[in-house]
């Protein structure tokens, strides 16, 4: 009895199993096609991007890199104009007030002398900066602090002479500066100075020469705004 009772339950689940492969299969509902192992074709919902003009993107700063004919033109004013060649004569002054070198005397004479060094030391410097800074993609030109506070104006004035620009705006070392003014005064001393004059002598000169031009920045910062 029992035997027949089983083939009987056999026989009436394939039947069943018979019935539903006949039957046309529908998209099941998420509670059905979990009762019965299967898993829902269920579509994730597209969002959509926001438009790229609500996008905001944070930057550093309010830098943008000058073009190459700001950047030569800045070149050219840094060994020709008004306030370079103002440099130069008061260095020259200032040299044979000191009479240093003795040797190039305390007349108009040795003020010539020091006014032609002073234009060609500036002459090397520069142009080692400016190829550097296009070789590297820099700028080592000095900008006012965009911080009105003191503080940002005085740390802006002490380390423009020992950084430069990149292309983000970003301060990085001023390898172009730096090069080019320690190459400018050791050729000076180990060309046509004195010959009592060695290489150290030169670079000592650009290391007095970075003080007076975070001076000279600090001066920019606080007094004249031009």
């Amino acid at each position: 009895m029992k035997v027949v009772f089983f083939a009987a339950a056999l026989i009436f689940s394939a039947a069943a199993l018979v019935t539903n492969a006949q039957t046309p299969v529908t998209e099941p509902s998420p509670e059905i096609a979990t009762t019965v192992g299967k898993a829902p074709d269920w579509k994730l919902p597209v969002v959509s991007r926001p438009p790229t003009d609500l996008l905001v993107t944070q930057q550093p700063n309010s830098y943008s890199r000058p073009d190459a004919n700001t950047r030569f033109k800045r070149y050219i004013n840094s060994m020709v104009g008004p306030m370079a060649l103002a440099k130069q004569v008061v260095g020259a002054g200032y040299g044979t007030w000191r009479n240093s070198p003795e040797e190039w005397g305390g007349q108009w004479e040795g003020f010539g002398k020091r006014l032609a060094s002073g234009f060609g030391k500036n002459l090397i410097k520069q142009s080692i900066t400016y190829g550097l800074d296009e070789t590297l993609k820099l700028d080592s030109h000095y900008y006012r602090s965009e911080k009105k506070d003191v503080g940002s104006k005085i740390k802006n004035a002490l380390l423009s002479p020992l950084t430069a620009r990149n292309s983000k705006g970003k301060r990085v070392v001023g390898i172009p500066r730096l090069v080019g003014g320690y190459t400018a005064s050791i050729v000076a001393v180990e060309t046509w100075y004195p010959a009592r004059y060695y290489w150290k002598d030169g670079a000592k000169s650009a290391t007095y020469s970075l003080g007076i031009s975070a001076a000279y920045n600090l001066f920019k910062e606080f007094v004249w705004k031009k």
